[in-house]
């Protein structure tokens, strides 16, 4: 159970503390504004315009993040890799709605999740926690909570993909990275983002290719038995699906999506 917990429990955890703390502040603050503007004006002056504005900037900034949160997840993590694999596989099978596409999101990431369990666990330690303890400051903990997220990847991006991106940098006169650990995130993110969709159509080539030779043959035996008439697809169809049952497709191919990334 302590290892569910630490594994998948924490990130949602942590993603429902923020939704409730912004959720929170919203409604206290709505009765305050509701009386008047002039309360506004007052505390602009009374603490300062400058440290207001902050507060306002920090705020606006804190509604952003969690509004693209879930692109986040896709970008800086193993989704994209894991989801295009399972996509292949329903293709290949050739069922269009089977498993509908909240499973297949689902799976993926609670598989996310499990992947990425040792780096939730570092952001949270080195970054989260230190900040609500009131240890470290706001800018701190952002830099401490990239860089779990900034080694991940790193060990999973192609060195091709990332000399591209820092040589289209280079073209548009930003200063090289001076080492792997200094590689800025604007560089990192899209050339990350290439490989792992290079290595989910990898892995969906491996996944439609049994499916295809049984395609064929069911074509084949179909044609030569002069059943013009009868879609192969439709005989194929429970042949693929008893392959894919004999062979336990589904252990192997969520074992061999996890031991991709170690």
């Amino acid at each position: 159970m302590s290892a569910f917990f630490r594994r998948f429990a924490r990130p949602l955890a942590v993603a429902g503390l923020a939704a409730a703390g912004v959720f929170a502040s919203v409604v206290l603050a709505a009765p305050a504004f509701a009386q008047s503007l002039p309360g506004l004006n007052d505390l602009l002056q009374q603490s300062g315009g400058g440290a207001a504005s902050g507060r306002i900037v920090q705020m606006i900034a804190l509604l952003t993040v969690l509004s693209v949160a879930p692109g986040l997840l896709i970008t800086v993590t193993s989704f994209t890799r894991l989801v295009i694999a399972l996509s292949f596989l329903r293709s290949g099978l050739g069922l269009q709605s089977t498993p509908a596409n909240l499973v297949l999101i689902s799976l993926s990431l609670f598989m996310t999740f499990y992947v990425m369990g040792p780096t939730f666990d570092r952001a949270w330690q080195q970054g989260i926690q230190p900040l609500t303890e009131n240890q470290i400051t706001e800018q701190e903990a952002l830099t401490r909570v990239a860089a779990p997220f900034h080694d991940f990847m790193m060990s999973q991006v192609r060195p091709k993909d990332l000399q591209t991106f820092a040589d289209l940098a280079a073209a548009n006169g930003q200063a090289p990275a001076a080492s792997e650990d200094k590689v800025p995130l604007r560089i990192l993110i899209p050339a990350f983002m290439i490989s792992e969709l290079r290595r989910g159509f990898e892995i969906g080539f491996l996944i439609m290719l049994p499916f295809l030779i049984i395609d064929m043959i069911v074509a084949t035996l179909v044609m030569s038995m002069g059943m013009m008439m009868m879609p192969p697809a439709v005989i194929a169809l429970p042949f693929k699906i008893l392959f894919f049952i004999l062979i336990d497709g589904w252990n192997l191919l969520v074992g061999g999506l996890v031991r991709s990334f170690y």
